[in-house]
């Protein structure tokens, strides 16, 4: 049976010190749901590792991607949103996706780059707990749920919050279709 070709086409952030679930499991998800995933890092080639040392490898930089390009963004938690947050490039295309009204979804210390990317101000969202303070402080409401959904942001706050977090994400992508 020929396979159909991939209807969606989303983005995957990543930089060292990432939670290795945080970033797989929406990974997998995301290909078994038939949707195109691109890992997109700091250079194209290079292998992230994780918090317990695994790979991700990245199919493209941030310099070769655009907005235009892609129907989501999911940025994975761990240690990584603290780099990626201090890459202009990473954050413009964070709010770049936002603004053209694309999911945008993170979990853990995800929401750091979405506060940098000035996205969070006024809307909903949950993170772990150690940075509800600063997402609060960039304007959000912060509601301690498994998943938040806030128009086109989906939050979520730790690895057993990504059934919820993923189901949100592609209900928003069916609805798109």
């Amino acid at each position: 049976m020929a396979r159909k070709p991939p209807t969606k086409r989303i983005a995957v952030l990543a930089e060292n010190i990432y939670e290795d679930l945080e970033a797989w499991y929406p990974i997998l998800r995301l290909r078994e749901a038939g949707c195109e995933v691109v890992i997109v890092g700091p250079e194209a080639g290079v292998v992230y590792t994780s918090k317990h040392g695994y790979p991700l490898k990245s199919d493209k930089s941030i310099s070769q991607v655009k907005a235009k390009d892609f129907d989501g963004l999911i940025i994975p938690g761990g240690y990584a949103p603290d780099k990626m947050r201090r890459d202009a490039r990473m954050v413009k295309f964070t709010k770049d996706i936002f603004a053209a009204g694309k999911v945008v979804a993170s979990i853990c210390h995800g929401p750091w780059m979405m506060a940098e990317a000035d996205i969070v101000r006024g809307r909903r969202f949950t993170c772990v707990s150690a940075i509800k303070t600063d997402i609060i402080n960039a304007g959000g409401t912060y509601v301690d749920a498994e998943v938040v959904v806030d128009g086109n942001l989906v939050t979520s706050r730790t690895p057993p919050d990504l059934p919820a977090m993923m189901k949100a994400v592609l209900q928003f992508l069916e609805a798109g279709a």
